[in-house]
């Protein structure tokens, strides 16, 4: 990405970031959608965010719309975007901390396993 990236070329590296979940994870992921947006929710400081109802907690009677997870394009450009390596690196961490909460994985259990 250059200094002119394009919101597809964003989308791009999440999109990259999905794909190079192993099968399995990805098989199992269930019920959810995730969009870029260029801001997070006015006066939260916000690199991504997951709204929903982890796996760990759902039920068979669970019928709901789709978990969402917001990937948010400006912050992350806005920290990172001097250094494409970096903006690709954080782009997929923070595509991963999001998805590890659909799984259920709290903040203190990402700090715990040093992936915060």
């Amino acid at each position: 990405m250059d200094d002119e990236r394009t919101e597809a070329e964003f989308e791009e590296v999440v999109a990259a970031a999905i794909e190079d979940l192993p099968d399995d994870l990805q098989a199992a992921m269930s019920n959810v959608e995730i969009v870029v947006e260029d801001e997070p929710p006015l006066g939260q400081p916000l690199f991504g965010l997951y709204q929903g109802v982890p796996l760990t907690r759902r039920t068979s009677a669970y019928a709901a719309l789709p978990d969402k997870i917001s990937i948010y394009r400006g912050p992350l450009e806005r920290f990172y975007g001097t250094d494409t390596a970096q903006l690709r690196q954080m782009i997929r961490r923070v595509v991963l901390h999001e998805i590890a909460h659909h799984f259920g994985i709290s903040d203190e259990r990402l700090r715990e396993l040093d992936r915060y």
